[in-house]
């Protein structure tokens, strides 16, 4: 017997141990590639286009085209024309390597050695970025000519990213536009969703089991498939009422809807596994139906309450689609996802700052979780397990 007990305390903790192991796998799975957004968010752009965020504390080369200073500039030195510089800023940091007098080969040469020049001169680039050119004749143009050179560029850390993003025009008021949308879109659902998992939990009425199975089947429904037949029912109705299409009521009913279908089955598979005790003693004291839902299923449904509110909230505060559809494009409506989709310019050109405006634009979904994050377990075990 004490055999047994022991190897079953072997095996438990053995198990325990495999389950420590693959939650640790899922979040590291997790955190990584939020970690990497991070840190790419504060490189330079120009090391960010050339080289991932694993290589953010090792030193980068770089093929580059430089110029040297405009013909203007020149120098006669007896029989021959020279033009000196240097290829860096003073604050750059970077070094070269090797260099090359034509594109084809940017390495033939070492830093400090005189290489030869196509029209008889001679090219010497040292690795501090200072050069020499020469040349028999005289320099023509406005422009300096062509050096090619592979630079080691150390590791640079800036904030240029986030400083362009919040920075730039009507940030502020699509970061309002957000709020504005996201917090009556998921506390309107949770009210009406309550009310309503209450009665198919709790309340005997005929079609309750056909109004459940419609709820899950709901569920299914892709939200771009019933997207534009929705935006033309909305449109219907407010021109025979006379009420503006693009207005912020439109896209609060749409998340509302979008959102009631997962909102009722969750609170309803949770407030179905409450005890009804407490309920039949409610009712034995003489209260009501709307006092035994404010009095006693809110305030212990709390955790489900709260673990929709994250999913809702997320979710709508992400999302684009819906915004785009209902709210318009206009500057003065225009949200936070849509703001930073402006950024970018119409072709992408600005792309290097997604990885900054992801962070900004998740701050306020990091608070809310972390505010209601002990609640969100409970609440979905607890609605999973029950019904």
């Amino acid at each position: 017997m004490a055999y047994r007990r022991r190897r079953a305390g072997a095996s438990g903790r053995s198990g325990n141990g495999i389950v420590h192991a693959a939650v640790l796998f899922l979040v590291i799975l997790w955190v990584l590639p939020t970690f990497g957004l991070l840190v790419s968010s504060v490189r330079d752009k120009d090391l960010l286009a050339i080289s991932g965020w694993w290589t953010a504390l090792t030193t980068t080369d770089r093929n580059e085209v430089g110029r040297t200073d405009p013909p203007a500039d020149q120098v006669e030195e007896g029989a021959s024309y020279v033009l000196a510089g240097n290829l860096f800023d003073e604050a750059s940091g970077a070094t070269v390597v090797r260099f090359g007098v034509s594109i084809q080969d940017p390495e033939a040469f070492d830093t400090g050695e005189t290489a030869e020049t196509r029209n008889g001169g001679s090219l010497t680039i040292n690795s501090d970025g200072s050069y020499r050119l020469t040349s028999p004749e005289p320099f023509e143009g406005s422009r300096g000519q062509r050096i090619f050179y592979t630079a080691a560029f150390p590791p640079d850390f800036t904030l240029a990213n986030y400083q362009e993003v919040l920075s730039s025009e009507g940030i502020g008021q699509s970061f309002i536009n957000s709020l504005t949308v996201a917090v009556p879109a998921t506390v309107i659902p949770i009210l009406i969703a309550a009310y309503a998992a209450y009665a198919l939990a709790w309340m005997k009425f005929p079609g309750r089991a056909l109004l459940l199975s419609l709820v899950v089947g709901l569920l299914v429904v892709p939200l771009q498939m019933s997207l534009i037949p929705l935006l033309e029912l909305y449109n219907g109705i407010g021109e025979f009422l006379g009420v503006p299409a693009k207005t912020y009521v439109g896209i609060w009913l749409a998340h509302t809807g979008f959102g009631m279908p997962l909102a009722i089955y969750l609170l309803r598979n949770y407030i179905a596994g409450l005890p009804g005790e407490i309920m039949e003693s409610a009712r034995i004291d003489g209260a009501s139906d709307f006092d035994i839902f404010i009095r006693i299923i809110l305030p212990l449904s709390m955790p489900a309450l709260a673990a929709f509110s994250i999913f809702q909230f997320l979710w709508v505060w992400n999302d684009l689609l819906v915004a785009m559809v209902f709210l318009g494009n206009s500057d003065d409506q225009l949200v936070l996802t849509g703001r930073l989709r402006e950024l970018l310019g119409s072709r992408g050109g600005n792309w290097e700052i997604l990885t900054a405006s992801a962070f900004v634009s998740i701050i306020v979904p990091l608070i809310v979780f972390f505010s209601l994050q002990r609640f969100l377990v409970r609440g979905l075990l607890a609605g999973s397990v029950k019904g």
